[in-house]
């Protein structure tokens, strides 16, 4: 009775030794888990995405690559290489957005363009700014950094800081100097 009771105990100090070190592999796959959560949910490379509205080509969007953190807190996409986003009107006529660097907040529909930012307009107006923020949800941009933009007809603004309408309709800019061909007509 006692050699079977002696063999009992050594069997289970033997069960729970293995699951010991069998639990002990295991979290170390479950820290190498953990630390993969921790980057992007996925990466796309050579992106080439349309937005459409009623079968109609709204916008454009191409990238190298994106990465997607949509698993964080506050998610967001990040595009490393740079963006180029081409957006039709009605009338096919299209405005391009160019950036190096761009990253999406998800949850606030703001856009951060960052590197050598250049808008160019269907009518041929250029504005370059090594930072813009789009705010999607209210059609607005803005940036605190200097621009320039140069005008279908040869007029040069430049400027240290604006916000406008995604039309460009409404544009205010806090100080600025260039020169401005006037119509006499």
């Amino acid at each position: 009775m006692k050699v079977k009771h002696i063999l009992f105990k050594s069997i289970a100090v033997f069960i729970f030794t293995a699951m010991l070190f069998a639990c002990d592999g295991n979290l170390d796959e479950v820290k190498q888990m953990n630390n993969e959560l921790s980057g992007p949910q996925s990466t796309t490379k050579d992106i080439n995405l349309f937005y459409t509205d009623s079968g109609k080509v709204q916008a454009n969007l191409k990238s190298p690559k994106m990465l997607d953190f949509s698993n964080e807190t506050f998610p967001y996409r990040e595009f490393p290489i740079g963006v180029e986003v081409d957006f039709f009107k009605k009338d096919s006529t299209k405005n391009t957005i160019i950036s190096d660097y761009a990253i999406i907040y998800t949850l606030t529909d703001i856009i951060d363009l960052r590197g050598n930012v250049k808008i160019v307009t269907a009518d041929s107006a250029v504005l370059n700014s090594q930072q813009l923020y789009w705010d999607e949800s209210e059609g607005w941009l803005f940036t605190d950094q200097p621009y320039t933009i140069q005008m279908p007809n040869g007029a040069v603004n430049d400027g240290e800081s604006f916000d406008a309408n995604q039309n460009f309709d409404t544009f205010n800019s806090r100080t600025n100097t260039g020169i401005q061909y006037i119509d006499e007509k």
